[in-house]
């Protein structure tokens, strides 16, 4: 299907959707599209800081590997952003547009955070760890069932739902902090359980603190890409996507299908609210999600939901975005500026699906413009 716009009344120009780009082409468009951004960025640095382009690429490395607490810092940032993405996979496959990732990971951590505040000394470590998945997950499902339901009996928008819930996430994550204050008057929950550190995920040797998150979520990955292509359930999300009524006639549910994959999909992302409190932070916060369910968004898109695609995604904007905090720090600039960064990093990188996906085709004036 074809596009035509008319640019003066010299000629015109079409948008044409590529039938079907290799996949080394591709990659080698978003590569540039990674350059690029690097260098509008380091113009931006340079105008503002008058320093050497170099000294802001040496920066960005550093920032992301430049030792090894920063390079497990990274890796944790990859599977964090890999596995909402992970969790945002199957209700994306099944065109349910989930923008709620946010509070489902809000609510996952809250409940994770509870769990260690009230029950820490009222159970065995292993059992706590085993409670605090479980609630976690369930919470972060409650939050994805409930536009799931309204979409399957009232045929509601479920992007404006979803996205609406992130907000009552945010406002009960407030109002839990307010209640957990420590000390009273704080505003804040403070590290948990910082002297006994029961409910914080287990640390596999001495500087190597998130290898078990590595670990989780690979294996996580590897489960939901083989369930994707391989499971019944899997291959009835692709018809349901691909259309209701075909998945209608064949006997589908789209109802139960529909519930069950935004079960899936909030469980997950709260999942990651569980490793971001009890593996990472150890305590909660309304910056807890810090934007990660909308940049998990652009991950699973670039990828088209490939699983080795989305690693591979996740670890490039982790890397870009721990150097511009490193970058933005190095050079004095605000907090802002390395948001800034990352913004221009992640435009390139969209629009660069742009020209994977569309071809631009310059035609005569004298071709009718349909």
């Amino acid at each position: 299907m074809k596009t035509s716009y008319a640019l003066n009344d010299k000629g015109v120009f079409r948008l044409a959707k590529r039938e079907d780009m290799p996949r080394k082409k591709a990659w080698m468009i978003r590569v540039l599209a990674v350059v690029f951004a690097l260098i509008v960025c380091a113009l931006v640095i340079v105008v503002i800081t008058k320093q050497n382009p170099l000294q802001v690429y040496v920066g960005l490395v550093d920032g992301a590997v430049g030792n090894v607490r920063r390079t497990w810092q990274t890796i944790r940032e990859t599977m964090i952003l890999l596995i909402v993405a992970v969790g945002l996979t199957p209700a994306f496959k099944m065109r349910f547009w989930n923008i709620g990732a946010e509070g489902q990971i809000l609510v996952g951590g809250c409940a994770c955070a509870a769990v260690m505040i009230y029950c820490s000394d009222k159970m065995a470590g292993w059992l706590l760890m085993i409670v605090m998945v479980i609630v976690s997950c369930g919470a972060g499902m409650i939050w994805g069932l409930i536009p799931a339901f309204f979409k399957a009996r009232l045929n509601t928008n479920e992007t404006l739902f979803t996205l609406m819930l992130n907000y009552v996430a945010t406002q009960i994550v407030t109002f839990c902090i307010v209640y957990w204050e420590n000390p009273v008057g704080s505003n804040t929950v403070g590290i948990i359980n910082s002297a006994t550190k029961k409910g914080w995920l287990p640390q596999i040797g001495t500087s190597q603190a998130y290898v078990l998150i590595v670990v989780i979520v690979l294996a996580l990955t590897a489960f939901m890409s083989i369930y994707m292509s391989k499971s019944k359930q899997g291959y009835e999300i692709a018809v349901v996507g691909a259309s209701q009524n075909t998945a209608r006639y064949a006997g589908i549910s789209v109802r139960k299908v529909i519930l069950r994959t935004m079960a899936i999909s909030g469980a997950i992302c709260g999942l990651a609210g569980f490793l971001m409190v009890s593996g990472s932070s150890h305590t909660i916060s309304t910056e807890t999600a810090g934007g990660r369910g909308f940049t998990a968004i652009i991950i699973a898109w670039m990828a088209h939901f490939n699983a080795v695609s989305m690693i591979i995604v996740s670890l490039l904007i982790a890397f870009l975005q721990q150097g511009a905090i490193q970058i933005a720090s190095q050079f004095g600039l605000n907090d802002n500026a390395s948001d800034v960064i990352t913004g221009i990093l992640l435009f390139f990188l969209i629009g660069s699906e742009f020209f994977i996906q569309y071809k631009i085709e310059f035609h005569s004036a004298k071709k009718e413009v349909k």
